[in-house]
């Protein structure tokens, strides 16, 4: 029995449409081996996650040497060294005022525990996050989570939750264009807050840029519209850095694009490239607002994890990732017009660095093309590229490589992706 047969039968894999025939025996940098032999440039980085590119040798090193000497010890219960390094890691790096870290394994424990902490400082108890976004799996993390398509079945979720219009321009729930709009989608925070709340909201909720959703980058002058209204009524910023952060959108962390501080911050995906490990992270006062038997973590801040992402932040810093990301996002995105004026099927092309999003479209009226985006995806994972699809209509191409891919790479992947537009 093969490894596909043997996922088809001990495997559950009933929650995901279809996963890739593809079974990945190695990787290195931006490229992955299947058991035959056959590369494959990646370019989507098992979702963002491995930014400073496969088994990076200076990553793996680091996390070797501490397996070592420690591989777990509750970091809450005992000190442990990397994990304290870590922590000031983090506030010298993050923006604004953040200097407290909790740690824990993954991407929706880091956004509850964000959630509980807004809760614990400003004792009120209502969320507000947006349409079209995503924030994780678990039950409140899917109450906050504003895409219908990760939510049926799990209902009935938490109280208290309400959602803002995304700041989607390509499809505007206002139907206005920016900037004549004067950013309606921001300001329709006052209605929400006068409307659709009970007066006792703890914090606002945003990713950077949409992931999930189709990877939406609002207008650069949005979250500084968001802020100003959350200041009017003492609303905690909460930024979720999941897929954004460690210099994924060509800045250490995507928020720094828009000119804002957030009160809390979550991360993981690209925080350890690889090794499970998430975090957030809040001014001290508010961090501090945590009592004994409040929170906690058994694997939080585990010794080798943080080990690795003292290393992978070294890296992407001495690399000068961020500065790469941009130049060849700029690049892949050149690519990008230059396909869409020979494929009528691309209808916007967005995003900031090495985070982008190709959504398709049938036709002028910007009918969804999702079953060409699916066959895209497929023909491209047949001539050895790897790729995402998301969207709230499963109709954009998710493009979100290591950030160690070369141009010569990412010259082939455009290559590759002409066949497949001419294909269909």
């Amino acid at each position: 029995m093969n490894t596909i047969e043997k996922y088809k039968k001990y495997v559950n894999t009933s929650m995901v449409d279809k996963i890739q025939p593809v079974v990945i025996e190695k990787a290195r940098g931006a490229v992955v081996t299947d058991i035959n032999g056959k590369e494959y440039i990646d370019c989507f980085s098992g979702i963002a996650v491995v930014n400073a590119g496969h088994c990076n040798e200076k990553i793996n090193e680091a996390a070797k040497a501490q397996m070592d000497k420690l591989v777990h010890c509750c970091s809450y219960v005992y000190h442990s060294q990397p994990t304290a390094d870590l922590a000031e890691k983090l506030a010298q790096i993050t923006p604004g005022k953040l200097k407290k870290s909790f740690f824990g394994s993954g991407g929706a424990e880091a956004i509850e525990g964000g959630l509980r902490l807004a809760k614990q400082y400003t004792e009120r108890t209502e969320f507000i996050s947006l349409q079209a976004s995503f924030h994780g799996r678990s039950y409140a993390t899917l109450s906050i989570t504003g895409l219908s398509g990760r939510k049926k079945r799990g209902g009935p979720y938490m109280t208290g939750c309400s959602f803002l219009p995304a700041p989607y321009c390509y499809r505007c729930f206002f139907e206005l264009e920016y900037p004549k709009c004067s950013l309606r989608c921001a300001r329709a925070l006052e209605d929400i807050l006068l409307y659709d709340t009970y007066g006792d909201v703890a914090c606002f909720i945003a990713e950077p840029i949409l992931g999930e959703g189709g990877i939406i980058a609002p207008p650069d002058d949005y979250f500084l519209e968001i802020d100003k209204i959350l200041k009017k009524h003492g609303i905690l910023l909460l930024i979720d850095e999941v897929q954004t952060g460690f210099c994924r959108t060509g800045k250490m962390f995507g928020i720094e694009h828009y000119g804002v501080e957030p009160d809390i911050m979550a991360m993981a995906k690209g925080i350890a490239n690889g090794f499970p490990l998430s975090a957030f992270i809040a001014r001290e006062e508010v961090a501090d607002s945590f009592k004994p038997g409040d929170h906690l973590s058994t694997f939080g801040g585990n010794p080798v994890s943080c080990a690795a992402a003292l290393a992978n932040i070294e890296f992407l810093e001495k690399q000068k990732l961020a500065d790469e990301s941009l130049k060849k996002g700029e690049l892949l995105k050149a690519q990008f017009e230059h396909l869409r004026a020979k494929h009528k099927l691309i209808g916007e092309i967005r995003g900031k660095g090495l985070m982008l999003g190709i959504e398709l479209v049938r036709d002028d009226q910007k009918t969804p093309a999702n079953s060409e985006g699916n066959k895209i995806r497929d023909l491209c994972c047949e001539m050895g590229l790897l790729i995402g699809l998301g969207g709230v209509y499963g109709n954009v191409l998710r493009i979100q490589p290591p950030l160690v891919i070369s141009n010569d790479q990412l010259e082939e992947a455009g290559k590759k992706f002409d066949l497949a537009f001419k294909r269909i």
